[in-house]
C-alpha cells in the first residue's frame, strides 16, 4: 500500500510542477510527472540537507521540498531535451 501511495504522491507532485511551470496547457505528461515527482523529492531533500548544514545527505523530503525539487528536475529535463534537439554545428 505504501508503494502505491509513493507512486501517487510522485505523480501529483510532478503534475503540480508542470502546472506551476505552465506546461499543463497541452495536458500533463504523466510519465514525466511520475519521474520528476519521485526524483524531485530526493532533490528537495538534498537541498534541505545542504541548507540545514547536514552535508550531502540524500533523503526524501516533504510536500514543499518535493515540489521545489520537481520544478528543478522538470527544468533540467526541458533544458536537456532542448540541447539534444539542437544539433546545429
Amino acid at each position: 500500500m505504501l508503494f502505491i501511495a509513493i507512486i501517487l504522491f510522485g505523480m501529483l507532485v510532478g503534475a503540480a510542477a508542470q502546472l506551476i511551470l505552465g506546461r499543463g496547457g497541452s495536458g500533463i505528461n504523466w510519465p514525466l510527472a511520475f519521474g520528476t515527482g519521485i526524483a524531485g523529492s530526493f532533490v528537495g531533500g538534498l537541498l534541505a540537507s545542504l541548507l540545514a548544514g547536514d552535508g550531502l545527505e540524500l533523503r526524501a523530503s516533504g510536500i514543499i521540498g518535493s515540489i521545489v525539487g520537481a520544478i528543478i528536475v522538470t527544468l533540467a529535463w526541458d533544458w536537456l531535451q532542448g540541447r539534444s534537439g539542437d544539433k546545429t554545428a
